[in-house]
């Protein structure tokens, strides 16, 4: 793989996915962001620890030659975070490691195979529907402190979302640790009815929201 990516571009797909990686990890490999190029230009990065996955998609200046492998995703991050404002980076990889090159500066990072990178399934997705970001993060705001942050209570650490036909179609949030409960509701968006209820978990909720923060006069 050979790719050249600008270095905002990179930077700020990195900020994004890196944060689902923890920072001790028993599987090395749960470390690691997947990045693939293709021939298109298209570099993909994906990062996962086995509960949340975490996929962006970003425009490369140039991909010189297509391939996929993994690489630390913190340490790829704070490379790029530290390197000069409006430089291309490439990357390329051989012989197990990842030369990262920008400027001056050069980097060898160790790799591992793209193969052994675990990949969520997703099942089937019946309802898709959009609503303004701004209205979402709102709904996140109203109801995320009242998640619980205890683990034998498992099915207590997100946020609950139901829609509900009683006396108008709408949306409703809620959260609860057992103490407090809060509760938002909205109308319902359209496309939403018959939707099954989910609950969305703390750490997803959490990057969903700083996510949400870079695109608020946008939909979701």
């Amino acid at each position: 793989m050979k790719a050249t990516i600008e270095r905002a571009t990179l930077l700020r797909c990195l900020s994004h996915v890196q944060s689902v990686v923890e920072r001790r990890n028993t599987i090395p490999i749960l470390s690691n962001v997947l990045i693939e190029a293709s021939d298109g230009g298209a570099v993909k990065v994906m990062a996962t620890d086995l509960d949340l996955q975490v996929i962006e998609t970003m425009n490369a200046a140039s991909v010189d030659a297509a391939g996929a492998i993994t690489v630390s995703a913190h340490l790829l991050f704070d490379i790029a975070r530290k390197l000069p404002e409006g430089s291309q980076v490439s990357l390329e990889t051989a012989d197990n490691r990842m030369a990262v090159k920008a400027g001056r500066s050069r980097f060898s990072l160790p790799t591992l195979p793209r193969d052994d990178f675990p990949v969520i399934v997703e099942g089937d997705l019946p309802t898709s529907f959009e609503m303004p970001a701004r209205t979402l993060a709102e709904l996140i705001d109203r109801t995320r402190f009242a998640i619980s942050t205890e683990e034998t209570r498992y099915y207590l650490n997100g946020i609950f979302l139901h829609v509900s036909d009683e006396d108008r179609p709408v949306l409703k949030a809620a959260a609860t640790d057992g103490h407090r409960l809060a509760r938002y509701t909205i109308d319902r968006p359209e496309g939403a009815e018959g939707m099954p209820d989910v609950i969305v978990p703390r750490k997803a909720v959490a990057e969903l929201r700083k996510l949400l923060e870079e695109s608020l006069d946008g939909s979701v």
